[in-house]
């Protein structure tokens, strides 16, 4: 990655949007070569091992949750980005696709909100993963006529609901954020040396092929001191982490199924962004192997549950082609409430940071009129 920035930011121009347009670009395909990956656990100057608190979650609570004791968690740190944690696939066989249903069926439900209730009735998003269940579960193969809802979604948010307009939590806009998700989230920070995270918000982004995530930094939140952490299913992606200022040439990593990211201390507003969504290596991902079977010791207490054969057929059909992704954030600090005349306070790039809209931008121009909507999804190509 190094000679390639090199090599792009002579003029001193913006390093973070030329590196995100070459790793985008279809014709001719970028070279790949430079992009870490951690899941090979390759030795280099800039990986170094993250610290872990054993202790702070035992087996059975990490097992809980569908994760591996966090001694066995492979977890990474990057020379140069203090607070930033790279963990790959911690999730015991057989977890992760209770997690992605959870995504797809669950999650979605009504009250939560996502980006079809904005020209669509609530009553036609009442129950997203109903209305395509027939369609993603059929056998017939090739690409369907007609698209689901599940094929439209392209975000949904929990808890503290986050408006794309003002680009603002609210004390008026939220919904009980879910119990399983907040545990899960909870787990993976106290290890980390996190203690006491709550779950107060959730952004799930559904990426197809198409799709990409504008360069931003995630600052809405009123207290920045608590980790931000994220969690992918499904395809892989290219994650780029920059700087504090789009001049920093931002370094490329991989992001496959299972894998979590948290970022914390001076790595909690960085600009970061993902590119390009890319076809899992044969091997990086167990889902479609590891199907409904699910062995745990704690049945009784495990929020982790067997995915039923009917519901994984339409779960693995989906992520054939998809990647889903989920941050969760702490809103508030300890003793913390929403002002009572909020303003806007999030650091924006118009031009960069690409929001989702269901039709497809017209050209770049296009893009620097959009807002720019933290977290959302852009299918267009540009």
């Amino acid at each position: 990655m190094a000679k390639m920035a090199a090599s792009l930011v002579e003029s001193g121009d913006d390093a973070f949007r030329k590196i995100f347009k070459l790793y985008k670009r279809r014709n001719p395909p970028p070279d790949f070569c430079d992009v870490i990956d951690f899941s090979k656990g390759l030795p280099s100057d800039k990986i170094v091992p993250a610290i872990l608190d054993p202790s702070a979650v035992s087996d059975v609570e990490a097992a809980r949750v569908g994760l591996q004791s966090v001694r066995d968690w492979r977890a990474f740190s990057l020379q140069g980005y203090p607070g930033f944690i790279f963990i790959s696939n911690p999730f015991l066989l057989g977890s992760q696709p209770f997690w992605v249903r959870q995504c797809l069926k669950t999650y979605t439900q009504k009250p939560n909100v996502c980006n079809l209730d904005m020209h669509m009735s609530p009553s036609d998003t009442q129950d997203i993963w109903g209305k395509s269940v027939h369609s993603l579960s059929s056998s017939h193969s090739g690409k369907r006529e007609t698209k689901t809802l599940l094929d439209r979604l392209r975000w949904v948010t929990l808890g503290y609901h986050y408006n794309w307009n003002t680009k603002m939590y609210s004390a008026n806009h939220y919904t009980p954020f879910p119990a399983d998700l907040h545990l899960l989230s909870f787990q993976i920070t106290a290890a980390c040396g996190f203690q006491g995270f709550n779950a107060e918000a959730g952004i799930l982004n559904y990426y197809r092929f198409d799709s990409s995530l504008g360069i931003h930094v995630d600052e809405s939140e009123l207290d920045h001191s608590r980790p931000l952490l994220s969690f992918s299913f499904g395809q892989s992606a290219i994650f780029l982490l920059g700087g504090l200022c789009r001049q920093d040439p931002p370094i490329a990593m991989y992001m496959h199924s299972g894998d979590v990211m948290v970022m914390s201390g001076q790595s909690r507003l960085l600009y970061h962004a993902v590119p390009r969504i890319i076809s899992a290596p044969q091997g990086c991902t167990a889902l479609e192997m590891e199907g409904c079977s699910l062995a745990s010791p704690q049945q009784g207490r495990s929020v982790v549950e067997p995915v039923s054969e009917k519901d994984w057929a339409v779960c693995s059909r989906y992520i054939q082609s998809s990647r889903v992704n989920v941050t969760v954030r702490q809103v508030l600090g300890p003793g913390q409430s929403f002002p009572d005349t909020p303003s806007a306070h999030q650091r924006t790039d118009a031009g960069q940071t690409v929001g989702y809209h269901d039709r497809a931008a017209d050209g770049e121009s296009e893009n620097r009129k959009r807002s720019s909507s933290c977290d959302s999804v852009d299918t267009a190509e540009t």
